[in-house]
């Protein structure tokens, strides 16, 4: 059977795949195993989802009816939900979110008492208590849970923030592509306080119009908007506010390798970054390895997902993570990866080295990539046909060790993730085109 959890919670298409029973039996397990039940808490957030009330009524129903209290935090960014849960009394945190996807799929993110993404044995065990609902007992009336509303929480993480915010002086011109989600009830007001004048787009959210055609998986509507008003730079975040890709003051996009480049290379001038180490993914770009390790830095590589980049950080005493889709993580601020701060770090280096995101941005040339998402009936079982395990094992090849291909299964989708990175655009993208062909005849 399939693991419910991926990279990043549980995940599915909202009330098909991903069900009410199912975040009802997940709110029942988690206040079992980390609230601890009878007179524990649990915060809730969500995105702007129209699925989102639906889903944390059902998780905060299980909770309540194992003895936890709910704190109903309400339309939130995922960072902001883990900032609160790991500031307060919570013995869990979750967020009702599907991040970058379409506002079809929906989403159950875990967080512990820290602010931590759970490790994948205690998700193990959390899955094995949903599988089986009937061996949890709850406790009678006098001691079932409540639900508390606690929206007014949200103004913690906004002051955090903020007080970052007004450690810059900048008078730049951003925009800022709230993608329809949670990022809108917070992020306009937290980088005013940099003294930026901003311009909030993508802000009206209605429920299904979250991440459509906008956000850091469709940075080019924010693009054109920093072109048409001339803007000095513009920041696209996700859904939930997790993810941060910028545009440049030409309009062009400047991903998440590059930002982390950006920010690790200022770091590594200034003597600030911890052992000298980024921590990223298997699927960042080379040209962001080359650029550190030419400044005299290091790079560690983990498998895909912003928790298995926390936990490498944690490792190696690195201050400094994320991927190319625009999670990073700056470990002296947050646990998880955070737009709203991205953006913020990115801003004061503009600020204090008077470049513009152009100049900065090209000092990480980055190698052509080609990434393509395949929906696909058989993601796990690709190493297993044949025909399709010999045409990468013949694409590596035909690189010359000039590149590299890399295949997974998705953690959040039904679909084969391919990667491929070479010296050639058109080289990258015929074979990326060819082995995403072979797997839709081959694994469907």
């Amino acid at each position: 059977m399939t693991r419910l959890f991926g990279t990043d919670g549980i995940r599915g298409i909202a009330n098909v795949d991903l069900t009410p029973r199912m975040a009802y039996d997940l709110g029942r397990a988690t206040a079992s195993r980390l609230t601890k039940g009878a007179g524990g808490h649990l915060l809730i957030g969500q995105d702007t989802r129209r699925s989102g009330d639906m889903f944390v009524a059902a998780v905060a129903a299980g909770a309540m009816s194992m003895g936890a209290d709910v704190h109903r935090l309400g339309v939130c960014p995922t960072p902001a939900l883990a900032h609160i849960t790991a500031a307060g009394h919570f013995g869990a945190g979750i967020m009702v979110s599907a991040s970058h996807n379409p506002a079809r799929d929906n989403g159950l993110k875990v967080f512990d008492g820290d602010g931590f993404k759970l490790e994948d044995t205690l998700e193990d065990e959390l899955e094995a208590m949903m599988l089986r609902p009937d061996e949890l007992s709850g406790p009678g009336n006098d001691t079932l849970g409540r639900g508390v509303d606690a929206g007014g929480r949200l103004a913690d993480y906004v002051q955090h923030r903020t007080g970052l915010a007004g450690m810059i002086a900048i008078t730049a011109n951003v925009v800022v592509d709230c993608a329809h989600g949670s990022a809108g009830v917070v992020a306009p007001q937290i980088l005013a306080a940099t003294g930026a004048t901003i311009d909030a787009r993508f802000n009206q959210p209605d429920g299904i119009n979250i991440n459509l055609d906008c956000g850091a998986t469709a940075p080019a509507a924010a693009a054109a908007i920093v072109t048409e008003t001339g803007a000095d730079i513009g920041f696209a975040l996700d859904g939930d506010a997790d993810r941060c890709v910028a545009i440049d003051e030409h309009g062009k996009v400047v991903d998440g390798d590059q930002l982390i480049g950006i920010v690790a290379l200022d770091r590594l001038a200034r003597g600030t970054l911890g052992n000298g180490l980024i921590v990223v993914s298997v699927l960042s770009n080379g040209g962001l390895e080359e650029a550190i390790t030419r400044a005299g830095g290091r790079v560690a590589r983990t498998p895909v997902g912003d928790k298995y980049i926390l936990d490498g950080m944690l490792v190696m005493d690195a201050v400094l993570g994320g991927e190319k889709s625009g999670h990073i993580i700056i470990r002296e601020h947050a646990n998880a990866g955070d737009g709203i701060l991205t953006a913020l770090e990115v801003l004061s280096i503009l600020s204090s080295s008077g470049k513009p995101l152009s100049e900065l941005a090209a000092q990480i040339p980055l190698y052509p990539q080609q990434q393509r998402a395949v929906p696909v009936r058989h993601k796990e079982q690709w190493e297993a046909e044949p025909g399709f395990a010999k045409a990468v094992e013949e694409a590596r090849h035909d690189l010359d060790g000039h590149g590299r291909v890399l295949v997974r299964p998705s953690g959040t989708e039904q679909s084969l993730r391919i990667m491929v990175e070479g010296d050639s655009d058109d080289h990258v993208a015929r074979i990326a085109d060819q082995l995403a062909a072979l797997a839709v005849e081959r694994l469907n």
